[in-house]
């Protein structure tokens, strides 16, 4: 199925007709004959979306609304209501209730799927939201996001300058974002550098005929401009230019001359949506540094460096230039956690790892490869700057104390390494698991060798 959706109407053939409609886009339909049990189903199903009537026997469609939205477990599900065509208060209604969109009576086919389809875009990042969510307050991170604190940027992109202006007029005061005016053939010139909006109220006929319906597939193509929102206002009449809009990207439509409290409603709610992607995608890049980055040095771990090792190495062998690997490991590191405690040892890990980054290119790949040990990979480096390196790395790390512990007593450290060298024109290039070995050996050497030097693995290149 393409999706579930909730439907809610008190007469039957109101549901029945909804239902063939929206099944026969192979959408998993769910019916309620009254408020209560579509509020029941709502909590029990968490459907991709909710279309409900006005009239739903025991509640309007707005209580029902405005009910679903309170609720921390259906909130994030998008929410359309049927109102009549001509029915101006009804549709105020309907987004004031919290409603993402009100579909009008009679219910033409095309633009129901349409819709449709476009609310099911904003589930997808709602429920992955809400997810995610979950996620973070399970592990007990609650971080609060402040992305809803501040104001966002409206782009208004009109027919003519004056027509912008009249949209702006009538925002003014309704709204706490910037808002901004902008020609259609100057859009894409101020995105560029970096004049780039939350969302953008784009005329169908921004630049002449059609051209602002370019301008959607343009703002999806850039990456600044790929999750902006953008609503399209369209004439009454212009029913295939508003589905097309839709099908573009657009995220919502307004018809022309629409109340401008209509349109404060709606782009507040797109505001909303776009703060809700962002945040999205925060917690994305969030999850992936936590995914790949070691908690207390802040290096990456083992899971990112074992991955990215085999793609420096497989592009040394296709290109010829060699790569240097190294192990290195604190030495009596064990003693110093016994002696003045983990809180210590820990404050030398963190020290030991900043000295490291200190000390590197930033294309070197510098990590925590497990307890005290490290992991470097240096791509394009001979075995003479690897060695200058590690001995430059081995003088780093002890030159001064690491840390001073709480009574004052300052805790200096040293480090054995171990040296490889892989990709050296002329040798094959050796398996990094194999090339792991080597380094291992010779930091087992150096350990042997009375510790704080730097040993080359024997066969290194082979």
């Amino acid at each position: 199925m393409a999706g579930s959706i909730l439907i809610a109407d008190n007469v039957p053939t109101n549901r029945i007709i909804l239902k063939v409609k929206l099944a026969s886009a192979y959408y998993d339909v769910t019916q309620a004959p009254s408020g209560a049990e579509v509020l029941a189903l709502a909590r029990r199903m968490r459907p991709n979306l909710i279309i409900l009537d006005m009239d739903l026997g025991d509640m309007t469609g707005f209580e029902a609304c405005a009910e679903l939205k309170s609720d921390p477990v259906t909130t994030h599900i998008p929410v359309a209501i049927i109102t009549p065509a001509q029915d101006k208060e009804a549709k105020i209604a309907a987004l004031k209730a919290g409603a993402d969109e009100f579909l009008t009576k009679p219910l033409d086919e095309l633009t129901l799927t349409a819709r449709v389809r476009a609310l099911m875009r904003a589930s997808a990042t709602s429920e992955e939201l809400r997810r995610r969510n979950e996620t973070s307050h399970a592990l007990g991170f609650n971080e609060a996001s402040n992305l809803y604190d501040h104001p966002g940027k409206i782009t208004l992109i009109g027919s003519t300058t004056e027509e912008a202006m009249s949209w702006r007029a009538g925002l003014k005061g309704m709204v706490s974002d910037q808002i901004s005016i902008e020609r259609a053939d100057h859009l894409l010139e101020a995105i560029y550098h970096g004049d780039v909006a939350d969302l953008y109220v784009i005329s169908a006929q921004a630049g002449g005929s059609s051209d602002g319906l370019r301008l959607i597939s343009d703002l999806r193509a850039r990456e600044q401009t790929r999750n902006a929102g953008i609503v399209v206002v369209h004439g009454a009449q212009d029913r295939k230019e508003a589905l097309m809009a839709l099908d573009l990207g657009a995220n919502d439509l307004i018809t022309r001359g629409a109340d401008p409290e209509e349109m404060t409603l709606r782009l507040r709610t797109q505001m909303r949506r776009k703060k809700d992607a962002d945040l999205l995608q925060m917690t994305l890049d969030e999850g992936l540094r936590l995914a790949t980055r070691d908690k207390l040095t802040g290096l990456y771990n083992r899971h990112y460096a074992m991955p990215h090792l085999e793609k420096i190495a497989a592009e040394a062998q296709e290109t010829g230039q060699p790569y240097a690997l190294m192990l290195i490991d604190i030495d009596r590191f064990k003693a110093v956690n016994d002696t003045y405690g983990h809180a210590v040892g820990d404050a030398v890990l963190i020290e030991v790892a900043e000295r490291l980054r200190d000390n590197l290119r930033g294309m070197d790949l510098v990590s925590r490869f497990g307890g005290e040990e490290f992991l470097i990979c240096m791509p394009m480096t001979s075995l003479m700057e690897a060695r200058m390196v590690a001995e430059r790395l081995r003088s780093a790390i002890c030159a001064h104390p690491a840390t001073v512990t709480p009574e004052g007593i300052p805790v200096t450290v040293s480090a054995s390494i171990g040296l490889a060298m892989g990709g050296t024109p002329g040798g094959r290039a050796s398996a990094t698991d194999r090339l792991l070995d080597i380094a291992d050996q010779a930091l087992y050497g150096s350990k042997a060798d009375g510790r704080n030097q730097v040993t080359l693995g024997g066969s290194c290149a082979a």
